[in-house]
């Protein structure tokens, strides 16, 4: 099979487990997927397509699944040994469990930027040029790196500095920086796993703003316990919860403004108005 060409066409529905589909295009669905870690199930028959170039949130309560799920879009699960994947999770048509799909492959068309910022021990400059000089970049690096610093709003505050270890930065500019470096390698999507939570409100309003701009280029799901954050900065919103055996299932997925004013479940009102979770 070959590997996620980059011309196919994406036609994947939307569907949501209730009410009208979106008419919008999805970048990437999971059909009945089951994440299961040794014995124990971790996300149960989760049925999600994401918009494509929109902010997707998912939110629900710590151990529901959430990160489970993103992680199974970029097969990072694969690094787990205890893993195992069922169902199938569409990507330009795709199913990235198939036979013959190179994972390395998958993890370039969707990046991952994680909870806590972890820029390497390199320079600034080298952490955005890492990914492509692994993917075989030939190109301008100069130009490449500084695109990309530009579009994680940072290039203004490190131009006179990439020489100096990424950790020197601040806390909020080492993550932008692993944005930079998720980006460089010109991903599809962009996973982004509770970016701001080690973030203060500043550094977290810097990343939402980015966020904004960078769904232009890029179709991002985020992973956050944070209300607020997930009215504020994403366009859809997935409610997660678990089942009494803990399996994490999807209980609603909806445009955000729906979710937080109008949502079709109780118990996804019960969360969202602080009653759980």
């Amino acid at each position: 099979m070959e590997m996620l060409e980059k011309d196919q066409e994406i036609d994947l529905t939307i569907i949501p487990p209730s009410g009208p589909a979106p008419a919008e295009r999805s970048a990437v669905r999971a059909r009945d997927l089951s994440v299961f870690y040794g014995d124990f199930q971790a996300v149960k028959d989760i049925d999600l397509a994401c918009v494509a170039n929109r902010i997707t949130a998912l939110i629900g309560p710590s151990g529901c699944g959430k990160s489970t799920v993103i992680r199974s879009f970029n097969r990072m699960n694969d690094l787990i040994p205890s893993a195992r994947v069922e169902g199938q999770i569409l990507f330009d048509d795709v199913d990235i469990y198939g036979p013959g799909v190179d994972p390395v492959e998958v993890r370039r068309r969707v990046g991952m930027v994680f909870q806590k910022p972890n820029p390497f021990p390199k320079s600034i400059y080298d952490n955005v040029a890492w990914g492509a000089k692994v993917n075989g970049f030939k190109g301008e690096m100069d130009t490449l790196v500084e695109e990309a610093l530009r579009q994680a709003v940072l290039w203004d505050e490190v131009k006179d500095k990439l020489k100096e270890s990424g950790y020197s930065l601040s806390g909020g500019q080492q993550q932008r920086l692993c944005i930079a470096r998720a980006i460089a390698v010109k991903p599809e999507i962009v996973l982004m796993d509770e970016p701001t939570s080690a973030l203060d409100p500043v550094a977290t309003l810097r990343i939402e703003e980015l966020l904004q701009d960078l769904k232009e280029r890029y179709t991002i799901i985020i992973v956050t316990h944070n209300m607020q954050q997930a009215a504020r900065a994403s366009d859809y919103t997935a409610f997660f919860n678990m089942n009494a055996e803990r399996a994490g299932y999807l209980v609603e997925y909806g445009r955000t403004e729906d979710i937080f004013t109008k949502p079709r479940e109780k118990t996804t009102e019960d969360y969202i108005t602080g009653r759980f979770g």
